[in-house]
């Protein structure tokens, strides 16, 4: 079950098109999604969890705490629509592909992808690439 709960203005229009997405993504990395829940908040709920989860005082997009456990995905990831739109403008892509890049990159931690070195960040963002280029296979 992935549920989706927004304390911003902000609300993904298709909530069942996100979810079978991330459920086929997980699905390739063999693994089910059980209990998963994207929070939708801004810069500065963000920064607050940032700040008394992880001891870190800067601005993210997004905070993942979850697990993987007998191949089931349960957790939160928490997402900061502020961030997401800032980091389109300043790569150049749309608002909506990055929130989904954002979305997955949340899930492809749970599952154990780190993006702490230059090898697995470069894996990270192939994973991410090739989520993306499922979204955009007919959803039916």
């Amino acid at each position: 079950m992935i549920d989706f709960v927004y304390n911003t203005d902000f609300q993904i229009e298709n909530h069942r098109v996100f979810s079978r997405w991330l459920v086929e993504v997980a699905a390739a990395e063999n693994c089910l999604i059980h209990d998963l829940v994207f929070l939708f908040v801004s810069d500065q709920e963000l920064l607050t969890m940032n700040k008394k989860y992880l001891k870190h005082n800067y601005f993210t997009d997004v905070i993942t705490f979850g697990e993987l456990e007998d191949d089931k995905i349960s957790g939160n990831i928490a997402i900061s629509v502020d961030r997401v739109l800032d980091n389109s403008k300043r790569y150049g892509v749309r608002f909506d592909e990055e929130l989904k890049r954002v979305m997955v990159h949340g899930l492809l931690h749970i599952i154990g992808y780190n993006d702490k070195t230059n090898k697995e960040k470069l894996t990270m963002s192939q994973k991410e690439a090739d989520a993306l280029k499922m979204f955009h296979v007919k959803q039916v």
